[in-house]
């Protein structure tokens, strides 16, 4: 196995961990829209703890794996950088309304397409073609003015943009700051989910929580601990599904001359862990769009997905579950974006007005 090259086995490693990502997601309907959906529309919060847990699960993990010195998380996209605030909100409003539009978010798209579902497979080449338009091409011309301008450097006056960092630099100790937030956020999450008899009382979201929040702790180790190489280290990441999804799409177009890497395979591994479990469950079904107005609403609400996932800098699991876990002050106000713009775009299915929507979620708060 050491004569492997480090892509190889990180991309192997990366692969399992997205079946068993995709296998439970479609198991336990893991999902972010759905969840903001069952609120909006039922007052069932019992999927939205779930990923809450996941959240919690995933910030413990991680910043254990940092504390015992296992990674650094101060090396990953989301720490390193400047406070990029206006990039975090817009795009986060951006995938949250598309993903409604859409759907669901990166990671249901995946699980829908193991599914079956040839909606997702239209989605997901245009989140890809419109995330590389966003990163590298003509959408990226915007984004990066829009950084330039907004963008807040915290170099010289905190370690990164992390807010054990930020606290750290008003005079609070870098270690009690970073277990401090871990205590509030983590532990509030916890109280949360588990006060809740109904939630209690439902172990598939239960297991569903459990399952995908050590995913993102997962991607950390195969990452910097698999991946760790003096000559050719990997760059340390987890899971996140839209900038991977457009990397997805140029690795097959240029096979020979790529290097697969965490991303690509764990959204391999997601499509097939999805596949095997809908498979195993016989719910396994092809479905197309209903009409040319069905089909409209997911190529609109994929390009949001696509523009704003990556302005964003993640999606409801890059920057909600991942981001957050590295306490990125930037994936804070990327998820609360996400979260609403996705109400926002629930309310416009309903009024089928973009205004009376936000006037609905801003009356409803």
């Amino acid at each position: 196995m050491s004569d492997l090259p480090i892509s190889t086995i990180v991309g192997g490693a990366a692969f399992v961990a997205g079946l068993i990502f995709g296998a439970t997601a479609q198991r336990t309907n893991f999902c972010t829209m759905g969840a903001l959906s069952d609120i909006v529309f039922m007052g069932d919060w019992r999927r939205f703890r779930a990923w809450m847990l996941a959240l919690s699960v995933a910030m413990v993990g991680s910043q254990a794996l940092h504390h015992f010195g296992m990674v650094d998380l101060g090396k990953s996209i989301y720490l390193q950088g400047p406070l990029a605030w206006a990039g975090a909100i817009v795009g986060g409003l951006l995938f949250g309304f598309g993903m409604t539009l859409a759907g669901g978010c990166g990671n249901k798209t995946l699980v829908r397409i193991g599914g079956g579902n040839l909606k997702s497979l239209v989605t997901f080449l245009v989140v890809g073609l419109f995330a590389y338009m966003t990163l590298k091409g003509l959408i990226g011309l915007g984004r990066v003015q829009l950084e330039a301008l907004t963008n807040v450097a915290v170099a010289g006056k905190a370690a990164n943009q992390g807010v054990p960092a930020l606290l750290a630099a008003l005079g609070l100790p870098d270690g009690l700051a970073r277990w401090l937030v871990v205590a509030v956020v983590a532990g509030g999450l916890l109280v949360f989910c588990f006060k809740d008899a109904d939630f209690r009382a439902a172990p598939h979201d239960i297991i569903g929580g459990l399952i995908i929040g050590l995913m993102v702790p997962a991607g950390w180790w195969i990452t910097g601990v698999m991946g760790a190489d003096d000559f050719d280290p990997t760059p340390l990441s987890s899971f996140t599904f839209v900038a991977p999804i457009g990397d997805s799409m140029m690795y097959l177009m240029t096979f020979t001359g790529s290097t697969i890497n965490f991303g690509i395979a764990a959204v391999g591994g997601v499509i097939v862990g999805s596949f095997l479990s809908s498979a195993a469950g016989k719910s396994f079904h092809l479905e197309a769009f209903s009409d040319a107005a069905d089909m409209g609403r997911h190529l609109i609400g994929a390009a949001m997905m696509g523009t704003g996932g990556v302005m964003a800098m993640g999606c409801t699991i890059g920057q909600g579950l991942t981001g957050i876990s590295t306490l990125s002050a930037t994936s804070f106000f990327a998820l609360f974006a996400i979260l609403f713009g996705g109400v926002w775009g629930l309310k416009y299915m309903e009024e089928g007005s973009v205004g009376a929507a936000l006037k609905a979620v801003l009356s409803r708060g």
